[in-house]
């Protein structure tokens, strides 16, 4: 006995079951500072790890932002619930969707030299840390780069 299914009778299961689409876990949204060119290379770092992103200029950007002075630099993402502030390595932004810890995000504040999208070809490493942080500004260090 053969049994044949049809199209219309696929559609009414999938429905009856209320699938919602479900975001991308590597969604991430991005404003950055007005002219930045940095921004773009670290998103370019971001894609290049499997991240889709998209990204806005913001004039205003610092002054709306709940990241920490001490941990702030030239561009804010959004992912995953979590704030990830200047150029965080994609490896550790993968780490923390993967953990889910209780934090408000994650920062590389400042420029740091080597750090995705600041390196340059053939330039020594310069160590650098990932801090995460909490709504209240408390931070401590998530990985030493």
């Amino acid at each position: 006995m053969k049994l044949f299914i049809s199209a219309a009778a696929v559609l009414a299961v999938l429905l009856a079951g209320n699938f919602a689409p479900a975001q991308s876990p590597t969604a991430m949204t991005v404003v950055r500072d007005v002219g930045c060119g940095c921004c773009m290379n670290w998103v370019a770092h971001l894609r290049k790890a499997g991240f889709t992103v998209t990204v806005t200029e913001s004039a205003t950007r610092l002054s709306e932002t709940k990241v920490p002075a001490q941990a702030r630099s030239c561009h804010t993402g959004s992912i995953g619930g979590y704030l990830i502030e200047g150029h965080v390595p994609a490896a550790d932004i993968k780490k923390l969707l993967a953990e889910r810890p209780a934090i408000a995000g994650l920062a590389a504040p400042g420029m740091p030299a080597s750090a995705p999208g600041m390196a340059q070809p053939g330039a020594p490493h310069q160590p650098y840390e990932v801090l995460s942080f909490q709504r209240d500004g408390a931070t401590e260090v998530f990985a030493r780069r």
